[in-house]
């Protein structure tokens, strides 16, 4: 896949994401969420009110810290296809 497929692909896992109306576990949007961080290249601090919230979202961060955005890009969409059967 070259890099035009890839970030199409990507945006459109994210749209596909937004769009879905079933709850999500937890540990799957963490793990979207650092993907989706790091392959936008946002590396602020998470904005939670909730202080736990911000500590959760900073661990998934910190546990894909060492993926370019090029990898979070493509394990994005491979959890998206995985989990939520996203063609």
């Amino acid at each position: 896949m070259n890099e035009e497929e890839l970030h199409n692909k990507f945006n459109e896992a994210v749209a596909f994401v937004n769009s879905y109306t079933e709850p999500l576990p937890a540990d799957l949007l963490l793990r979207l969420y650092a993907y989706f961080k790091i392959a936008k290249r946002n590396y602020d601090n998470p904005g939670s009110r909730t202080p736990l919230i911000n500590a959760f979202k900073a661990n998934a961060l910190f546990q894909a810290q060492n993926i370019s955005p090029k990898e979070a890009m493509e394990k994005y969409i491979e959890l998206v296809k995985k989990d939520l059967n996203f063609h």
